[in-house]
C-alpha cells in the first residue's frame, strides 16, 4: 500500500502500474487537453520552472500501447481509430496516451469509486467515447460544465460565441458508489412558489457550475488578486476541488490525482480530512505541494511558525511495487509491438485490419537462413501470409501485383 501524503515525480503510467487494484476512492485528473500549446509558469512565481507541452504526435506513444489496446480492448481501439480518422493523428496519439492511463485508473479504483476527467471542448467528445468504452456507458453520471471566469481582453474580440467553460466528465466504477449531495444557500430574495419562506438545506447543486450574474451564489473561480494563485499555467480553484472531493469521497478516503501539477487536489484533500496521492512528471510538483501545505495547514499553533512535521509529505521518484499478489502484465509482446509499429496495416498488401486478422511472419524466411529474432519479424494479414509461404517479400509483392492487389 502507498502511504498517505505521497507525491511521485515521474511518468504516471509507471506509478499507476505499480499501484494495487481497488485501492483508491476518488480520482480527479486534469491532464493536457491536446490544445497544441506549450505552457510555462512565469519567472518569479511560486510555480516558476513548471512547464509542459500540449501538442501530440505518434512519437508521444509507444508501439506496444497500440497493440495492447487493439488486442485486449478492441472496442476501445475502434473508438480511438474513429477519432483519429476525424481529427488526425494528433487526436489518435492523445487518446492512446490517455487510454493507457485510464485503463490503469479503472483497475485501481474501488468498486464504489468515482473519477472526474477535466477537459475542454477540443477533445471532450473523443474523451467521452473513450470513457464510455473503459468505464461503461452505464457508469456515466454527469457532464459538468464549469464556467471558467469573467471574460476580458482579446477573448472578447472573437468572431462568434466566446468559449468560457471547461468540461468535467464524471463516471463511477460500479452500481453502488459514494455520493454526498451538496447545496448552495438560497438567495436573500428567494421565495417559494407557494409564498412560504425557503426550507431545507438550500438549492441542490446542478451540473452547471459557477453561474454568472450580479449575485453569484455559486462562485468557484480564482480571482486575479487571489493569494491562492501560484503562477502554474493551468491551475484550478481550490473550491472546485473541494466540491468534487466532498461530493464523491468520505473522511479518510484515498484521493488520487495522476496529473497533480500545482497540487490543488492534494491541498483540498488535506483540508477535508482525506488521504491523498499525487503524481506529476515535473519535480516542481513536490516543491509546490509543500509550499502550499505550509500556507494552508502548516502553522504551528504554539509558535505561529510556518512548518510541517518531519516526514509529513513523502516524495518518491521510484516505481511502487504492487502488494495485492499480482504483478503488472509485461508490455512487449511482439505482435502487439509490431501492430503499433505498422499502425495496423499489413506489410504485404498495405491494408488495415483488426488485430485478430494479423499473423507474425519472418521477413527473411527461416528456410532461407533468416533469424528467429524480433528484428526479422513483421505482421501480415492471413491472406498475404498464405501467399508468401516460405518465400521472400520480393516474391510476395510480385504475386500481389500479379493478382492486382497492389
Amino acid at each position: 500500500m502507498i502511504k498517505n501524503r505521497t507525491i511521485f515525480t515521474r511518468d504516471n503510467l509507471e506509478v499507476l502500474r505499480g499501484m494495487d487494484s481497488n485501492s483508491v476512492d476518488l480520482v480527479y485528473l486534469d491532464p493536457p487537453f491536446n490544445s497544441n500549446r506549450n505552457y510555462a509558469a512565469p519567472v518569479g512565481s511560486k510555480a516558476a520552472g513548471a512547464e509542459f507541452k500540449d501538442s501530440w504526435s505518434m512519437d508521444d506513444t509507444k508501439h506496444e500501447w497500440h497493440g495492447l489496446i487493439a488486442d485486449e480492448h478492441p472496442e476501445l481501439y475502434k473508438v480511438i481509430e474513429g477519432a483519429g480518422a476525424a481529427g488526425g493523428k494528433g487526436d489518435k496519439a492523445y487518446l492512446i496516451y490517455m487510454s493507457m492511463r485510464l485503463l490503469e485508473l479503472r483497475r485501481i479504483l474501488k468498486p464504489t469509486g468515482s473519477i472526474y476527467y477535466h477537459c475542454d471542448p477540443v477533445m471532450s467528445h473523443g474523451v467521452k467515447l473513450v470513457m464510455d468504452a473503459v468505464f461503461g456507458r452505464d457508469n456515466f453520471r454527469n457532464e459538468i460544465i464549469w464556467r471558467i471566469g469573467w471574460i476580458s481582453g482579446y477573448k472578447t474580440q472573437k468572431q462568434g460565441f466566446i468559449r468560457n467553460h471547461d468540461t468535467l466528465l464524471y463516471y463511477v466504477n460500479g452500481a453502488k458508489f459514494t455520493f454526498c449531495k451538496e447545496y448552495i444557500p438560497y438567495p436573500k430574495d428567494y421565495v417559494r412558489r407557494d409564498g412560504k419562506p425557503p426550507s431545507g438545506k438550500g438549492i441542490p447543486i446542478e451540473d452547471t457550475w459557477n453561474c454568472s450574474g450580479a449575485d453569484v451564489l455559486d462562485s468557484i473561480m480564482i480571482k486575479s488578486f487571489s493569494k491562492e494563485k501560484t503562477g502554474y499555467p493551468t491551475q484550478k480553484p481550490l473550491a472546485l476541488m473541494e466540491r468534487i472531493i466532498s461530493a464523491s469521497s468520505k473522511k479518510d478516503g484515498m484521493v488520487l490525482d495522476p496529473f497533480c501539477g500545482c497540487a490543488t487536489t492534494c491541498i483540498a484533500a488535506e483540508k477535508l480530512g482525506r488521504q491523498w496521492i499525487g503524481i506529476d512528471i515535473s519535480p516542481k510538483a513536490a516543491d509546490l505541494v509543500k509550499v502550499r501545505l505550509l500556507e494552508t495547514v502548516g502553522v504551528a499553533e504554539k509558535t505561529k511558525k510556518m512548518l510541517l512535521p518531519r516526514g509529513f509529505v513523502i516524495h518518491r521518484t521510484n516505481i511502487p511495487q504492487r502488494t495485492d499478489g499480482k504483478r503488472p502484465t509485461p508490455y512487449k509482446q511482439i505482435k502487439q509491438f509490431l501492430f503499433g509499429k505498422q499502425q495496423g496495416t499489413c506489410k504485404g498488401c498495405g491494408h488495415s485490419f483488426d488485430y485478430r486478422h494479423f499473423e507474425v511472419d519472418h521477413i527473411e524466411p527461416l528456410a532461407k537462413g533468416g533469424a528467429d529474432a524480433d528484428g526479422n519479424k513483421q505482421l501480415l494479414c492471413g491472406s498475404c501470409n498464405r501467399y508468401k509461404g516460405k518465400g521472400t517479400m520480393a516474391e510476395l509483392r510480385a504475386k500481389l501485383k500479379e493478382l492486382g492487389i497492389i
